[in-house]
């Protein structure tokens, strides 16, 4: 019964998502997206708070009623996916939001620290390496296996976060990796082990796609953070080699030019990434 993990934390998404972009917006925690509106941010806070909630039921029946509601795998992943999502939280409010003069990207990161300026985004990437270190220890795996491990959990992370600059961009990427992975192993087993969060991930689409809410690298994180730890409980040696190679390319293409551009010159990802977005973007950034 591990799959209902997914539909107790939809459930459970219907009633706090709803009610958290709600707040956000009477809190006066609002952000202005890339069209200039003013949108409740940041979503990923809420989406994680609605996974925890969900957990409440389920818990507590997982052990006590020994009704195998939980993968007990969800334990060594729980820690990642919640604590890189609170690192994006951090650097959400205390990074600058990406304004003028804020260091932004791997590179600008890396300029920071060596002038003496370790910014929230280089605390995000070494907090998000110690939880990648810490999930994947005691795997067993050999040196080369672990380096790769580590290594498609943070760039999973941080792709998500490059996605992020469109509404329901980073959802999407989730959904497309959830299929393929389910299709190509034919398993149901990235569902069944996170299951606790993909029912908050897809309530708060709705109000992505529609503009209503912005993730934030809270959200980005957290959604970075499942496709992660998917590909690396799902793949298979050489395709997390694969994997790895495809997540570098696209991180290398991100630091240097724009994936919305690249994305717009590409007539079926314009259509998919536009697909579902109430609100269409005027202009590629």
């Amino acid at each position: 019964m591990e799959w209902a993990a997914l539909p107790v934390s939809f459930l459970v998404a219907v009633l706090v998502v709803p009610a958290g972009v709600r707040a956000l917006g009477e809190a006066g925690l609002v952000r202005r997206n890339y069209a200039g509106r003013d949108l409740a941010f940041p979503l990923g806070a809420v989406l994680v708070a609605a996974s925890l909630v969900a957990l409440a039921p389920l818990a507590p029946l997982d052990d006590r009623a020994d009704l195998e509601l939980l993968d007990p795998e969800l334990r060594r992943w729980f820690a990642y996916v919640v604590g890189v999502a609170f690192l994006g939280l951090f650097d959400d409010f205390l990074g600058g939001g990406g304004e003028q003069g804020t260091a932004r990207g791997w590179r600008g990161h890396a300029r920071a620290v060596l002038s003496g300026d370790l910014s929230t985004g280089a605390i995000k990437a070494i907090g998000a390496f110690a939880l990648a270190a810490y999930a994947t220890s005691g795997l067993g795996r050999e040196s080369l296996d672990y380096v790769v491990d580590l290594a498609l959990l943070l760039l999973a992370t941080n792709m998500a976060n490059l996605l992020d600059l469109r509404p329901g961009r980073a959802e999407k990427a989730l959904t497309l990796v959830a299929i393929g992975l389910c299709l190509g192993y034919w398993t149901l087993a990235p569902v069944e082990l996170l299951g606790l969060f993909i029912g908050p991930v897809v309530v708060g689409a709705w109000f992505t796609l529609r503009e209503h809410a912005m993730l934030g690298d809270a959200g980005s994180n957290f959604i970075g953070a499942l496709i992660g730890v998917w590909l690396v409980t799902t793949l298979s040696d050489p395709g997390r080699l694969i994997a790895l190679a495809v997540l570098a390319a696209l991180t290398i293409y991100g630091e240097f030019r724009s994936i919305s551009a690249a994305i717009e010159r590409v007539p079926l990802l314009k259509q998919l990434d536009s697909f579902g977005r109430v609100n269409e973007p005027t202009e590629a950034r």
